[in-house]
């Protein structure tokens, strides 16, 4: 249960990655967020059912 307020998002909810950060390990690269989401620097995300979430595609620049 998330003690903030208002309280952060759901690990399901399409804005999981608002939620506060509860441990930041940024020389390895993730963040636990208080939902209970892993974030990864290359915007993927480990949900706590396990489910992934592929990082987003880099724009090309051209």
């Amino acid at each position: 249960m998330c003690p903030h307020q208002p309280s952060c998002p759901q690990a399901d909810s399409a804005d999981h990655d608002a939620a506060r950060v509860v441990a930041s390990h940024p020389e390895q690269g993730w963040s636990l967020l208080c939902n209970g989401v892993v974030r990864f620097d290359d915007t993927g995300a480990l949900l706590p059912d396990g489910r992934v979430q592929a990082p987003a595609p880099r724009l090309r620049v051209a």
